[in-house]
């Protein structure tokens, strides 16, 4: 891919730079309006060569479009924020919504190929790490962002020469002159990643940066193509002529396995509360202190003791270690990114702790059932799901997620209680009443879900719970066991 950016000259006189760039400019602010009512969104990531230009090109890029629809975003060192997340989270932060541009300058290219380079990064992890990036462009491109990505290559001489220059302006960046003694290393590296990761959802551009003028001309008519293409296809037509090949076969069902018989006596259950909410409160100090970061998500159906459930854990434990966080339909703001964005946001730092009351698995069951994604959106979800859990899994993260699960006799009795008692009125709905008789194709996407997205190190448990004790009992078990069982092999 460099060689021919190599291969001869790439230059634009002073007077063809000044007859081009007005031109240019004008069609692109003309684009950039046009972009600001589409459903898609444009991330333009300006990597390449130390002394290449690529702060100077991504100052231009915000000098040719409308500042009020571009956000810049710089990735360099870590702060301790980011260091307590996920890598990714400080990606998905930045990730511009639908009708915008995010200019970034680094990317989750930058940790690989250094790394590589340096040989902190072995060839296996190195490979992990490209297909992973591979499969988050993918995900995102098939959500409707448009990619464009740029590569600003100088030859080893130009390197040395603009390095120079650099240099005697003071204006030098502090590794430049180290990267510059391993350049042959950087190159094929660099190279390595470009081709594995230079794909027909999310291609790569590479430009010879010998050339300001040149540089800045063929950056400027990607970003118009892209901006053209957001118009030309929108998110929706892009659905619409996407028909889903489906291709699963059921597993054994898991909710048949259930025994709603089994039921706990009120001295057995307040015994056990409070045994285990004491191991709780212990284990949430120790996670903190190690800086474990913990996340548990509760998912089941309408009146099957999520809340009540969720207010037994966190009766365990001191406010200031945990947040609840309860998902309901998703903002305007949240609709204009990726399903996932707002997820990602609520993330925990290390040492904290994360409760989700429903979660990133209403993709696969009401905006499935409810026909809120398309086909071809929820049956990609699963890959996406598993792949999001193993990064939290990945980083360290005490991970436990439960379906409640009630008899349908039992969900009936539940609501005509509510509507009795007074206090209970508000958490019946309207919807609850349509879901319930929706309830087949609910079940049948519970099962696949189960099924789906319940790897060996990030598993379902399914709880049975028409007898309310009987489930919390079970849920703060199995808690407990999680977080007993990583803070071991800490320990």
């Amino acid at each position: 891919m460099f060689e021919e950016a190599e291969r001869r000259p790439h230059r634009i006189t002073d007077a063809r730079y000044d007859t081009l760039v007005p031109k240019l400019r004008a069609s692109l602010l003309k684009a950039h309006f046009a972009h600001r009512d589409s459903d898609r969104q444009v991330v333009v990531i300006v990597s390449g060569a130390d002394g290449a230009g690529k702060g100077e090109m991504v100052h231009r890029l915000n000098e040719w479009l409308d500042p009020r629809g571009v956000a810049t975003s710089a990735f360099w060192d870590l702060t301790d924020d980011e260091r307590e997340h996920p890598h990714f989270w400080r990606y998905w932060r930045a990730m511009p919504g639908r009708g915008r541009v995010g200019i970034f300058f680094g990317s989750w290219y930058t940790r690989p190929i250094i790394g590589r380079v340096m040989k902190e990064l072995k060839r296996r992890p190195f490979e992990a790490d490209l297909q992973r990036i591979s499969a988050f462009e993918k995900m995102l491109t098939d959500g409707g962002t448009v990619f464009v990505k740029l590569w600003m290559h100088l030859a080893k001489d130009a390197q040395r020469e603009r390095l120079e220059q650099l240099d005697k302006a003071s204006r030098i960046g502090p590794d430049d002159w180290k990267h510059f003694k391993r350049y042959d290393r950087f190159r094929r590296v660099s190279e390595q990643a470009l081709e594995r990761t230079h794909t027909e959802h999310a291609s790569w551009q590479v430009i010879d940066a010998t050339d300001r003028r040149y540089r800045e001309v063929t950056a400027g008519r990607a970003l118009l193509d892209a901006l053209k293409t957001t118009a030309r296809t929108p998110r929706r037509t892009l659905l619409a002529n996407r028909k889903a090949t489906r291709t699963y076969t059921p597993g054994p069902a898991i909710l048949p396995t259930l025994d709603h018989s089994t039921e706990l006596t009120k001295r057995a259950y307040d015994r056990e509360l409070s045994l285990l909410q004491g191991k709780l409160s212990r284990l949430s100090w120790e996670a903190r202190k190690a800086k474990r970061s913990v996340v548990l998500l509760f998912e089941g159906w309408d009146a099957a003791g999520k809340g009540s459930a969720i207010r037994r854990v966190t009766q365990a434990m001191d406010p200031r270690l945990y947040r609840v966080v309860g998902i309901a339909a998703p903002t305007d703001e949240e609709r204009k990114h990726h399903y996932l964005w707002r997820f990602w946001r609520h993330l925990p730092r290390d040492g904290s702790i994360t409760i989700f009351d429903r979660s990133w698995y209403g993709r696969v069951l009401v905006e499935r059932v409810e026909g809120f994604a398309t086909t071809e959106e929820w049956d990609r979800a699963y890959a996406e799901i598993v792949d999001f859990e193993r990064q939290m899994l990945d980083h360290g993260t005490v991970f436990a997620k439960f379906w409640l699960d009630v008899s349908q006799d039992e969900q009936l009795r539940r609501f005509k209680e509510r509507e009795r008692v007074l206090w209970k009125q508000y958490k019946l709905t309207d919807e609850d009443w349509r879901n319930r008789e929706k309830y087949q194709p609910y079940r049948e996407a519970v099962e696949e879900m189960l099924d789906r997205c319940g790897p060996p190190d990030a598993p379902w448990s399914a709880i049975a719970a028409n007898d309310k004790r009987h489930a919390r009992v079970s849920i703060l078990r199995t808690v407990v066991a999680r977080l007993d069982a990583a803070l071991q092999d800490g320990r």
